[in-house]
């Protein structure tokens, strides 16, 4: 059996743009995606800190190093320039996988550049493989 559990996060980023016109997606520097593992088409989960809005989209990649977090398409109407994001990534695993991973966090400076960088424990056994 597969359960979904987190893979990665950038947590705290600033949306840098806003752009309902554009094809889809939330545009990303390239150095938030390499620390955190997380991939150009990836379906990501974001969160939004100041209004409460949450929707999915996928990753596209952004310029490397501008700290370029920028909301495309529809999803630009459900936040704003300025607003704190999490930006989650999910990935199934059986359970034995899950007791070994550790979900990679980047948290973020004003500037969206990496201010620490951290790992969460990986699941507890609650259950038997």
């Amino acid at each position: 059996m597969l359960r979904e559990i987190l893979y990665a996060k950038i947590h705290r980023a600033v949306v840098t743009d806003c752009d309902p016109s554009y094809i889809g997606s939330i545009t990303i520097d390239p150095d938030l995606l390499d620390a955190t593992g997380m991939v150009i088409n990836e379906k990501v989960l974001i969160a939004d800190c100041e209004n409460m809005a949450r929707f999915e989209t996928y990753i596209f990649e952004g310029e490397r190093g501008s700290g370029q977090v920028q909301v495309n398409g529809a999803a630009a109407n459900l936040t704003k320039k300025g607003h704190h994001l999490l930006i989650m990534s999910f990935a199934q695993m059986t359970e034995e996988e899950m007791l070994k991973h550790r979900p990679k966090v980047v948290i973020c400076d004003e500037q969206n550049h990496i201010a620490e960088l951290i790992e969460y424990s990986p699941a507890q056994a609650t259950f038997i493989i």
